[in-house]
Parts: C-alpha cells; structure tokens; sequence
C-alpha cells in the first residue's frame, strides 16, 4: 500500500468497460449466516430435514421471480443462469448428499449444506476449463441463499453500500451482481473473476465498470479514499494528482461525445461497405428495452419472446392480460414494425404450469411449435392476441421450433379461423424459425408456406453439433462460426432466394 498522501495506481484486467469515478468502499467476505450447533441429537434429524426441504422450496421460488426479473430488465441468457441456479438446487444427487450429510453425521442442515456445498464447488474448481471453474461461483451462490434461508436472513449484505462509490471486494457471486443493478454503486474492483465469468456478464450488461484480477486488493487499497476507475484499460489511480484528473476527465468528455455522436448515427440506415442496406432490429423484453432501442435507431422490433409473459406466473394469462402486456411492452414503437414469437417452451424453458410435461430427453422432445399444437387452447390465447394487437401495430408472427412444413399449414388455419371470428380481413405476416438442421435443408418447402425466416443460430449450432451450449463438457463443440452453419445459412438462402431472411443469434 502507497504511503498516506501519495498516488496509487494499480493495474487489472477489464471485464466489463466504462470509466466512472468515486469513493473506495471496501466490502469484506460477504458475511455468511451464523449457523446453529453442527452437531445435534438423533431425535432432530426429522426436524433438519423438514428445515432443508422448506428452506429448499423458498429459494427454488425466489429463483424463479429473480430469473423473471433479469429476462424482463436485462436479458434471456443472463436469466438462464437463476434457471440453471434452480436446477442445481433441485438435482437429486444434491439433495440425497444433503439428507445423508444431516442423518449419518448428525449435523444441523445450514452446517450439511455449508459441507456438502463446499465440496461441489472444489469438483469444479478443479476442473481445467475456465467456464467450469466460474461455476464454483453458482455453487456457492446456491449456497449462501440456501444459509441464509434457514438462518432466517432476509437483507443481502450489499445493502449499505455508499452512494455512488466504487465497490472493492474479493468477488461478486450472480445474486451479488443483479443486486447491484438496483444500486448507485459507480464501479467495482474485484480480485476475482475472468472475462467470462457471470460479474462479467452482468456487469457488462448493466454498464457498470469492473475491474478484475487484482491481486491482494483488499490489503492494498485504503478505504475511503477517491479514486478514478478506468476499465477500459484495466487502470485504476487512487488519490490522483491533477494531471491524472485532467487525463481522466478529457477522456470522460471524448467518451460521452462518442456515445452521443453514435446514438445521432445509429438514427442513419445501416450500409454495408460493399453498399448493402441492413435491417437492424431490436430484441427487447419490457417497455423500457423499446424505448431504448427506438431511442437508440432500431427500425423495429425484430423479436418478442412471448415466454416473457408466463414467466413467474402459476397460471397461463387470457387473452386480455396476455395483449395488455404486449401493449405495455411494446407501444414505443407503434409505427415500426414489430415481430413476436410465439411461445417456445419445452426443453430448458420449463413454465410453473406445465411441469407434467417432463421427458427423458427434452431436448429432442416437445419444444415450441410442437408443444403448441398439443395444446391448441395455449395456442389459441396466444393468436388472438396478436390479431388484437394487430388492429393496432404492424404485426408479423413467428413460429419457434419449426421442423415439418405441415406445422405452419396447421398454425396458419388457425389463424385464419380465428381472423373471421375477429372479422379481419388481413392478417399478420407469417414466418418461421429456422432452429435444426432439418430446417435450414428444407427451407425451400417451408418458404412455400410463410412470408419470412429467421434463423436462430444458437439452436441452429447445439442442434447441428449436438452439443448443449450450456454443458461445459462439450462446450469445445458449440461453434455458432464454424463453416458448417454458415453452410447451412447458405443452402436455407439459395433454396428460398425470394423469401425475407433475418438472422437471431449472438452474430
């Protein structure tokens, strides 16, 4: 640590860019529960038990709100880490290694699951990949919120924070870091974490600056003193003299002239070098996400996720709640053209209310468009409210998880059915998702039957490799810029030349 009164500058890796400036406060191992007794009497064990099962099902419902809230306000994928979180908390092998921690060592079920716990995480931090060393994180995530539950803790030990400041802590667990997004923390310094870990990925998603991989932070840096964060080159300069104001400011200023300077252009058509004008549309979850991207020069909503809408819910919405939100989501960009999905659930996207639909292999199973045809009333909620909502914007319906043409044939009569019940007379443009293999090669009959195709690349590639993008066991497969799809891309194109293409991915 620098002498009292002199700079400091210290050197870290960028995980999330931005430069902001604050107050250093140092937030210490996020305190744990304080456990009852490790050891207790025989007669306890049922009592233990109950505890852990109850304890089990409160943060199981608390994970579904939270994934609820991170798929609405910031992004699907980011929600998917509370989805897996939730997962975790429920796998079978888990929860018998907890029972048995409590039944044959007699300890109390916080201590069971401070142990069993502590032991999944080193399997994983042992593991050569980084992304599943980054899972020891989820793991002790899943822990925390399990102790915290059966000690009775409700308020989250980021709470106190100071406005404004810039957080120093050793790491920042995925509950830890969408606390934050409610918080006026300006920047954050960690000691651990990589490029890809979930800090980064929410810390980035939030715009919030963070600086990684600083060794021995929290016995370096002095609490409370000011400091300039630069996290576009990892610098951090801590009590700094005037020239390092005046450096830090002028890029500051460069930067918002930048950003505004983009915000004016992003208003222009989008132009290819070789004078090829591109579409670019907006992928949003909530009204705020419209505004942003009308704000920002989107020429219209290219995808709605109408799971959005059941997400968190114990019933599925009628028609009328189901075109409320859609309205509320959406009205920011009632002159552009809007495109919604319709539901794509089965699989990893399990809803509360159709829990019966468990299969040996999801995956390969009832998934979006299939699902739907199985349950023609879910279907049908879902039409006419975008036929109501189509009196009022410019509506095209996507189909996810097409595969046969005889799919669209089917939705496409319903949709018409129910457009003379309604009395319309032109109904929204039809399109599909081109999601398997199958698809891309059979695109030229599908087009015959919709009016566009939107290729979604991240199924189109765990589909074509079968390779879960989510399983760090064959992560090293998922290759969304591999030539193989790009293949596919080009033989759905040349198949289907006079059909409107569009591209959903992480392209």
């Amino acid at each position: 640590m620098a002498e009292k009164g002199q700079t400091l500058i210290i050197q870290g890796i960028q995980i999330s860019p931005g430069v902001a400036k604050g107050n250093i406060h140092i937030h210490r191992n996020l305190p744990g529960p304080i456990d009852g007794p490790d050891n207790i009497p025989d007669h306890h064990i049922d009592e233990e038990l109950s505890r852990l099962d109850v304890a089990t099902v409160r943060i199981s419902d608390e994970l579904v709100v939270l994934a609820t809230r991170v798929e609405k306000e910031m992004d699907s994928r980011l929600a998917e880490v509370f989805g897996a979180h939730q997962l975790i908390l429920n796998d079978s092998l888990l929860r018998e290694e907890l029972r048995k921690e409590i039944i044959e060592n007699l300890v109390s079920a916080s201590s069971a699951v401070k142990m069993v716990f502590l032991r999944w995480e080193k399997r994983f931090l042992l593991m050569e990949s980084q992304i599943a060393r980054d899972k020891g994180d989820d793991i002790r995530d899943i822990s925390n919120r399990l102790r915290n539950a059966l000690a009775g803790i409700t308020v989250h030990p980021l709470d106190e924070i100071p406005r404004g400041c810039v957080l120093v802590t050793s790491r920042l667990l995925p509950s830890d870091t969408v606390f934050l997004s409610d918080r006026p923390t300006s920047a954050v310094l960690l000691e651990y974490g990589s490029i890809g870990s979930h800090a980064a990925l929410f810390t980035r998603e939030m715009g919030l600056p963070c600086i990684s991989q600083l060794p021995n932070l929290l016995t370096t840096v002095p609490d409370g003193e000011f400091a300039l964060v630069d996290a576009d080159t990892g610098i951090v300069t801590i009590r700094p003299q005037e020239e390092h104001e005046v450096i830090f400011r002028e890029k500051a200023s460069y930067k918002e002239h930048a950003f505004y300077l983009a915000r004016e252009r992003a208003q222009s058509p989008a132009v290819t070098k070789d004078d090829v004008t591109i579409s670019v549309l907006a992928n949003v979850g909530c009204s705020d996400d419209t505004e942003k991207a009308m704000l920002n020069g989107a020429e219209g909503i290219g995808l709605y996720r109408m799971e959005l809408a059941y997400l968190g819910r114990v019933v599925p919405p009628n028609t009328d709640e189901l075109l409320s939100e859609l309205r509320q989501t959406l009205v920011a960009a009632r002159n552009r053209p809007v495109c919604v999905r319709l539901l794509d659930i089965g699989a990893d996207k399990p809803l509360p209310f159709m829990k019966f639909l468990a299969e040996t292999n999801p995956s390969l199973g009832r998934r979006g468009i299939r699902l739907l045809r199985e349950y023609p009333e879910l279907l049908k909620v879902q039409l006419r409210a975008v036929l109501e909502l189509a009196r009022e914007f410019d509506v095209r319906v996507l189909l996810p998880m097409v595969t046969l043409p005889e799919d669209i044939v089917a939705i496409r009569e319903y949709l018409s059915q129910l457009g003379r019940e309604l009395q319309m007379f032109s109904l929204p443009r039809l399109g599909a998702m081109i999601e398997t293999p199958a698809a891309a090669l059979s695109a030229g009959e599908i087009a015959q039957h919709v009016d566009f195709l939107s290729f979604g690349t991240n199924d189109l590639t765990q589909y074509a490799f079968a390779a879960d993008r989510d399983n760090v066991a064959v992560e090293r497969y998922f290759n969304d810029a591999s030539d193989v799809i790009f293949r596919l891309l080009r033989i759905a194109h040349d198949d289907a030349p006079d059909v409107s293409l569009s591209v959903c991915g992480e392209g």
